[in-house]
């Protein structure tokens, strides 16, 4: 596969790409001014349709304006196939209504060699939780290339022997998560008040029912510890915010690394 062509465009995000990079323009703009400081080092985003969760994301994502990355680290759960390790994929660019992503296929040949890391393109095929972020990072990164990475079953040590490995001057990582699942309204706030607390607190032994992508976050977390990197909360919301319906929701929380 050289180059992985989009699976939820016209789905979870407009398919058109005039009618994409308005409404991706149109969710930054919504979001707080972020006050001048150092470039993040990495965001925690949400990975739904972009009708549900982008102004969540959007809230973290305005931090990016007016800094440069040269590489760009994105890593999600796997929703479409199970396996254990971290996939890499093995195309050269990621399309998108907007362009195309170039990868860093040399870093990605070396990563291949770490333990708990595989190439499988088919855990990228259809796989949202990192497509759905890369129109953000195209509209707001001028030239960059990107690392991405499908987190199956992995042990937190190995997500954070992936990102010690990837991770160089000038990169951003980005890890992409939904909080809890098909509560009601007022349920999922309770819950998500506790795993945005965690989340704060550098917590390593998230659950899958608090965060979708609890393998991802739980070794990110642990990289984040060691470097003494403070993790701050944006914006908490769930889907019954948007869609008006409380009765069975996805929670969402943006969060910045600095």
């Amino acid at each position: 596969m050289e180059t992985r062509t989009p699976a939820v465009a016209g789905l979870f995000y407009p398919a058109a790409a005039e009618a994409l990079r308005r409404e991706v323009d149109g969710y930054l703009a919504t979001a707080a001014a972020p006050p001048p400081g150092e470039a993040p080092h990495a965001l925690i985003v949400p990975h739904a349709g972009y009708r549900y969760s982008a102004t969540v994301a959007a809230s973290a994502y305005a931090l990016l304006r007016g800094h440069r990355y040269r590489r760009v680290v994105l890593i999600g759960p796997a929703h479409r196939v199970a396996f254990r390790g971290i996939a890499l994929p093995g195309a050269s660019r990621f399309d998108t209504p907007l362009g195309s992503v170039t990868l860093d296929t040399d870093l990605i040949d070396r990563l291949v060699a770490l333990p708990e890391v595989v190439r499988r393109d088919d855990a990228h095929a259809l796989e949202h939780c990192l497509e759905v972020q890369l129109p953000f990072l195209q509209v707001l990164l001028a030239d960059f290339r990107l690392v991405p990475a499908v987190i199956g079953a992995a042990s937190p040590q190995a997500v954070e022997a992936f990102l010690d490995a990837a991770v160089e001057t000038d990169t951003l990582v980005v890890v992409s998560t939904d909080l809890s699942h098909f509560h009601d309204a007022a349920t999922a706030r309770r819950i998500d008040a506790r795993t945005v607390g965690r989340i704060e607190a550098l917590a390593t032994d998230l659950a899958g029912d608090e965060a979708c992508g609890a393998m991802a976050l739980n070794g990110f977390l642990r990289y984040a510890a060691r470097r003494h990197w403070r993790v701050a909360r944006l914006d908490v919301r769930n889907s019954g915010d948007t869609s008006g319906d409380d009765s069975r929701v996805v929670g969402y929380g943006s969060f910045a690394v600095v």
